[in-house]
């Protein structure tokens, strides 16, 4: 019986010993530059974002916008700040979107592009009374 209980003891021991030791040989798929790199490029990504954002937060069709609504553009710049991943996304989205449209200058774009600037506005009133 003693014998049965080292030979298992002896094979146990071996058996939680070897798969570590085929842990500690792996390799990992990124290495700490890359890893360093993507999240920079995220955090690159996010400011670029949150530039588009503001600029269109900053034009003047805007502020138009906002005064007849009664919107603060001053908290909708500080909810800015706040937003992140999906969110933030979404708002570059449409704040790119604007730019474009204000761009063309035409009325029928005009119209359209205020469209799309009472509904940034509501969206980043709802995020701002959402916290």
């Amino acid at each position: 019986m003693q014998i049965v209980r080292k030979t298992l003891a002896v094979f146990l021991s071996l058996w939680l010993i070897a798969p570590s030791a085929g842990a500690q040989q792996q390799t990992h798929v990124a290495d700490r530059a890359t890893l360093d790199q993507a999240v920079a490029a995220a955090a690159a990504r996010a400011e670029a974002d949150r530039a588009t954002v503001r600029r269109v937060l900053a034009r003047q069709e805007v502020k138009d916008v906002a005064a007849r609504l009664g919107v603060d553009l001053t908290r909708a710049d500080s909810a800015v700040r706040l937003l992140d991943g999906a969110e933030l996304a979404q708002a570059a989205q449409y704040a790119s979107q604007i730019e474009q449209d204000l761009a063309g200058g035409a009325t029928t774009v005009v119209i359209t592009a205020t469209t799309i600037i009472i509904i940034l506005l509501i969206v980043i009133v709802i995020i701002l009374l959402a916290d």
